[in-house]
């Protein structure tokens, strides 16, 4: 591809640098970002999605395979949700009392989640967790967490990760972290905090599937230790089946927590579990004035009516399967297996670059992103993929895949990122996954 033909990302860098002069790294979310995007050779700034695509700043188009960082289950723009929130602005959006919506809505969750016996909203994954953390605190009467994967912002969890600025060491000292997959590492938390444990919050799979009936495993450490078992489902949910991973591994929790792509794009979370443990609702304070807005209850229910009643599953899980088998096929046609490899489930999955050839995993990822978006390809740490993809749409991912991996190769032989990386690095946030 000459220079003649490279993209333009004008108003993208117009529209940083004005951003910058009002909001923090110009972006409301870190993986939005310039350092998850290389500045200058990727978009910034997106203005409109329809379907599975997107349109930048500058008006260049791309096939989208971040979904709005898993938010988006079925598309931009889909028609039955677009017209479930058309038909509720109508008669209103936040009301004085509640309204029939959240009383349907939390009635669906229960229908579809295997741990569901009631519910509670929120407007992000980190309310979820959060509400749920309190609820076993208050239930077990213990303080102490063990923690597995990625759970938010708050405090409680944000601690225990280098993004801790800001974080009292007290509240630091009460998260635990263990390995996903490596039940010792969790009854190692167990006996040095012995009868401390209020939750054991982890997600149900992130990039590897669990092994050794893990899942299993850690339940009767809960079970056997009075603890909490919470599975966060804020990505899972309604992605890995319509009960999420709980439902795919058959191991109920005590409480869950969803988000994510439960109301395709609309802020809406839930914590939902065990009676018992929820009637604790009753007595904590976890309160929003925004947590019944109509909307995104809309939404919802337009999304989670649809997964129950198409093939919405089935067809993501079919073009995820696809896709890793035709790129399984790329890295041993290119004979790239000793650095790059596949990891996650068919529906949210992972090509893992680690370093080659003297270049760092964040240097190559860089020059990976730059190269994809000149393709037309917006892509991030995952592919995450919607109802909208279609055949066409992988096909036009492998294809791009086959000359960039080609590029990579050539990159690391010949020792020239430096001139092919036209852009910024990638900055790291932190690693969890």
């Amino acid at each position: 591809m000459t220079n003649s033909n490279k993209r333009a990302y004008t108003k993208s860098s117009q529209w940083l640098a004005r951003a910058e002069n009002t909001i923090p790294l110009g972006s409301q979310t870190f993986s939005k970002s310039r350092i998850a995007y290389p500045k200058n050779v990727t978009p910034l700034f997106l203005q409109k999605g329809e379907g599975c695509q997107v349109w930048d700043a500058d008006d260049n188009q791309y096939t989208d395979f971040v979904s709005g960082l898993l938010s988006i289950s079925l598309g931009y723009r889909d028609e039955d949700v677009d017209n479930a929130v058309i038909e509720q602005i109508k008669s209103g959006v936040s009301f004085s009392l509640p309204h029939k919506l959240e009383m349907e809505v939390s009635e669906l969750l229960v229908d579809m989640i295997p741990c569901a016996e009631m519910s509670r909203f929120g407007k992000n994954g980190s309310d979820a967790t959060s509400a749920a953390i309190r609820l076993a605190r208050a239930y077990t009467n213990r303080d102490h967490v063990a923690v597995c994967g990625y759970h938010g912002w708050q405090d409680w969890y944000i601690g225990s990760t280098t993004r801790d600025l800001g974080v009292p060491d007290i509240v630091k000292s009460l998260t635990h972290a263990f390995v996903y997959n490596d039940i010792r590492s969790l009854e190692e938390v167990f006996e040095q905090q012995p009868n401390k444990i209020a939750a054991v919050i982890l997600e149900p799979m992130n990039t590897t599937f669990p092994k050794d009936n893990f899942l299993q495993k850690v339940k009767a450490l809960c079970i056997q230790h009075g603890t909490v078992l919470i599975f966060d489902e804020t990505i899972t949910g309604f992605r890995y089946s319509q009960g999420g991973a709980q439902q795919l591994f058959s191991v109920t929790p005590d409480l869950a927590t969803f988000g994510k792509g439960m109301a395709n794009g609309y802020p809406i979370s839930a914590v939902v579990g065990r009676r018992d443990i929820m009637m604790l609702m009753e007595d904590i304070f976890f309160s929003g004035t925004f947590a019944g807005e109509t909307l995104s209850l809309a939404a919802t229910k337009a999304t989670l009516t649809k997964i129950k009643q198409q093939n919405v599953l089935e067809h993501i899980h079919a073009m995820g399967t696809k896709l890793l088998n035709g790129l399984t096929q790329l890295i041993k046609k290119y004979h790239a297996q000793s650095w790059l490899s596949l990891a996650g489930h068919p529906s949210w999955s992972f090509l893992l670059i680690t370093d080659n050839g003297g270049y760092s995993q964040l240097e190559l990822k860089s020059l990976f992103i730059q190269e994809m978006s000149e393709r037309g390809i917006l892509l991030g740490g995952g592919h995450n993929l919607s109802f909208a993809h279609k055949d066409k749409d992988i096909d036009t991912l492998l294809k791009a895949y086959d000359e960039v991996l080609l590029i990579l190769i050539s990159t690391v032989k010949n020792k020239d990122f430096n001139q092919r990386f036209r852009g910024e690095l990638l900055e790291p946030v932190f690693k969890v996954r």
